[in-house]
């Protein structure tokens, strides 16, 4: 339980540090095309020394399919989607639209592994769902933009869908492969594509130091070491029992803020926080885990 709270910690802090290294919109920092190629490259070059270190076999060509998707989805579009809404609303506001991952990831591998869930499921993940768009709402009318969708809740709620599609076709071959040589060889697979990108869209100007600490945690914590101490913390205490603690992360994502980037608690916003942490507690008891899908409930950076 201890390692599945340290790996969901690790992950709360995706949040503030993306902000700061991308900086907001009145005072940009590095470019999220920058940050997504950057945290790649960074979590690959790991990854390589990993699976040598372990010896680890190639992927076969059907399992490099999945590792594909998992490739678009959790190394390409989360973050890059992430970092662009980040420049645009508080780590906070990411927090509570991004708390949907657990039932978002549940009802695509219902879809895509042609999974059952009761009906008490879906009621949650649409109560959990409208809870948000009141949430977006809401915020968009307190600061003055009328009642209506603020473009980057569009981008989060896509960062949320491809993340949750990464961690699917992931969970596909986590079984034969093992869980920690997924997340290195999905690192390993982007390098041809993070490495020129992150060269292409290298700042040309001065960057605070702050941003540049922000792209390091994300790529050797958030995108890579948080998901050794997440899936051994599974593996020794039981995945469903364990992946309960990913319940704490959008709280320690809007605490961490705090000292990270000043931003202020506001009780409106950890007051949605809980009413959709509660609903996605009550869906999972409504789920009905496979092998495969306790593998899907998982939290990516």
């Amino acid at each position: 339980m201890w390692l599945g709270v340290l790996g969901v910690a690790i992950f709360a802090v995706t949040l503030p540090m993306t902000r700061l290294a991308t900086g907001t919109a009145a005072s940009p920092q590095l470019s999220p095309w920058f940050v997504t190629f950057g945290r790649a490259a960074l979590a690959g070059a790991l990854s390589v020394v990993f699976l040598l270190i372990t010896r680890s076999k190639l992927p076969t060509p059907a399992q490099r399919k999945s590792l594909a998707m998992a490739l678009l989805g959790n190394a390409i579009g989360y973050p890059l989607l992430l970092g662009f809404a980040l420049r645009q609303v508080t780590s906070g506001h990411a927090a509570v639209i991004t708390a949907l991952l657990p039932l978002t990831t549940a009802a695509i591998a219902a879809w895509v592994l042609h999974q059952r869930a009761r009906l008490g499921f879906w009621l949650c993940a649409g109560l959990g769902s409208a809870l948000v768009v009141v949430f977006s709402l809401l915020r968009a009318y307190q600061q003055g933009h009328g009642f209506g969708f603020e473009w980057a809740d569009v981008l989060l709620l896509g960062a949320v869908l491809a993340a949750s599609t990464g961690y699917v076709y992931g969970a596909q071959v986590t079984h034969a492969l093992g869980a920690e040589r997924v997340i290195c060889w999905v690192c390993v697979m982007a390098l041809p594509i993070s490495v020129p990108g992150a060269l292409l869209t290298w700042p040309d100007h001065p960057i605070a130091s702050s941003a540049w600490m922000g792209v390091m945690y994300v790529g050797v914590f958030s995108m890579w070491a948080g998901f050794f101490a997440w899936y051994r913390g599974m593996a020794m205490g039981g995945a469903l029992r364990v992946s309960q603690t990913q319940l704490l992360q959008p709280f320690l994502s809007i605490l961490a803020a705090v000292p990270l980037l000043g931003e202020a608690l506001e009780w409106v916003t950890l007051g949605f926080a809980l009413a959709v942490i509660v609903t996605v507690f009550i869906g999972k008891r409504f789920s009905v885990p496979s092998p495969v899908s306790i593998q899907t409930k998982t939290t990516f950076s």
